[in-house]
């Protein structure tokens, strides 16, 4: 990883908005996290 300084960034634009900027999440991770979700809603039927 070559830069981690300004992965996360949020400026102010005025009354209570801000603009966020934050590293895109990594492709294998969300379907991870999708199946499990997937697993936790079957258990409640």
């Amino acid at each position: 990883m070559a830069e981690k300084t300004n992965l996360y960034r949020a400026e102010y634009l005025g009354s209570g908005t801000f603009r966020i900027a934050k590293p895109k999440r990594n492709k294998a991770k969300l379907k991870e996290i999708r199946a499990k979700r997937r697993d936790r809603k079957a258990r409640r039927n």
